[in-house]
């Protein structure tokens, strides 16, 4: 017997619109990974290539396969699990889909067999939050701004210049503040946030043939046809400093960009890479407003169903997987960094008086944010405290892309004026 997995040609599609991991590989072991996908199925030759590199036997494959049977005959319980990213994407994006896996299902004892559904094959963004939501699927991984239409109080931290670096992002939701004052508000549309995924602050990143690049200053932002996803809040934001906020939904977002109908957009440099963006960008200039984050959500009605040692086995995952991909930030953007600037693109972070005009004009400070903090997270006094807690060491460390150079790839950084 076999593990089958459905929805193949959707990956498979989804690969050739992102980035494949097997794309560096000679004909013959192209040949044996399709080899392999047509015997065991996508998902079991992508793990075997993945954990045991481009020159997976067949006999390695069979054991990947044998494991995953053996794992899912001797389970309890089945959480499956989606993402719109590939297998091998921690590379350059650390989303840490294996790990999650594997920490599940053995910090369960055995009792959890997680069946990952990667590439999109379940949908992606929106699609996965609502089917997590309705109980269609137990888990999925997805951005947080996908996450505000259905639990609109974790879109705070798209409010601009309070949380935006990677350590304050860490700090902020493992802190108790964020666990008692956000978290509730998320579970009571559903959701069981497991952990929140640390990958860097979102970036301006213009494409080619548009002139004035790289963005420093709020001011060449005005009349920027920007792409925005689901975040009314990102929204109002591009619109302070003047640009043309672009509702594209993400799956159409590569041909907006190359047809013209967006100038710009904003995600990190490593879902830039990943989504095979290199080769129609020009410039890509860190701004540091928010965290381009990520969240492993889970149905809260299948979660509180599971007995006290699963639950309590599925949050150590958590915590496990969250203090890898912690760790793999700085080697996936400087991947990520190196790999763009081989395709030409130039990067450019803000000097500290160009950052002070960008938080002048549209910081969390400003009154015009007031009425929706007080509507996502009850008060301006809770708001308070959440900023206390995003400055408050944590015990979490995360590379800044701010604080130090990236190895082996030099951003330009601006003189003061």
């Amino acid at each position: 017997m076999e593990i089958q997995h459905t929805s193949q040609k959707i990956n498979l599609k989804y690969m050739k619109q992102s980035i494949d991991p097997f794309k560096k590989l000679n004909a013959m072991d192209r040949r044996r990974f399709l080899e392999l996908s047509a015997k065991f199925g996508f998902t079991t030759a992508a793990i075997a290539m993945t954990t045991a590199g481009a020159g997976c036997s067949r006999e390695t494959a069979q054991r990947v396969n044998n494991e995953e049977l053996e794992r899912r005959a001797a389970a309890e319980f089945t959480m499956n699990l989606a993402s719109g990213y590939i297998l091998g994407a921690s590379r350059s994006y650390p989303i840490m889909q294996l790990d999650m896996k594997e920490n599940v299902q053995n910090c369960t004892n055995g009792k959890v067999y997680v069946k990952i559904a990667p590439g999109g094959q379940l949908g992606v963004g929106s699609a996965l939050v609502q089917k997590v939501q309705t109980g269609t699927i137990q888990a999925a991984q997805h951005s947080i701004a996908n996450f505000a239409p259905f639990a609109p109080a974790a879109d705070v931290i798209n409010i601009p210049y309070w949380c935006g670096e990677s350590q304050k992002f860490a700090n902020l939701v493992n802190s108790n503040v964020w666990k008692n004052e956000v978290n509730p508000k998320v579970e009571a549309k559903g959701f069981k946030p497991l952990w929140y995924v640390t990958i860097d602050p979102r970036t301006v990143a213009l494409r080619k043939g548009v002139t004035g690049g790289p963005v420093k200053t709020p001011a060449q932002m005005r009349g920027m046809k920007l792409r925005v996803g689901g975040s009314r809040i990102l929204l109002q934001f591009y619109q302070s400093v003047g640009a043309n906020p672009t509702p594209v939904a993400w799956g159409e977002t590569a041909s907006a960009i190359k047809q013209g109908v967006a100038d710009a957009l904003d995600p990190c440099v490593e879902a830039l890479l990943v989504f095979g963006f290199k080769d129609v960008l020009s410039s890509i200039s860190f701004i540091n407003a928010v965290p381009d984050a990520q969240v492993y959500s889970c149905n809260l009605e299948w979660f509180n169903s599971l007995p006290f040692d699963v639950r309590e086995g599925i949050e150590f995952a958590s915590e496990i997987t969250m203090r890898q991909n912690h760790a793999k930030v700085p080697a996936s953007r400087a991947y990520a960094m190196a790999e763009m600037k081989k395709a030409g693109i130039s990067f450019y972070s803000l000097s500290d008086d160009e950052l002070a005009e960008w938080k002048s004009v549209s910081g969390a400070q400003l009154p015009a944010w007031d009425e929706i903090k007080k509507k996502l997270v009850g008060s301006l006094a809770t708001f308070e405290k959440l900023v206390d807690a995003a400055n408050t060491p944590s015990g979490y460390f995360v590379h800044d892309v701010q604080r130090n150079g990236q190895a082996g790839v030099r951003i330009v950084k601006a003189k003061k004026r």
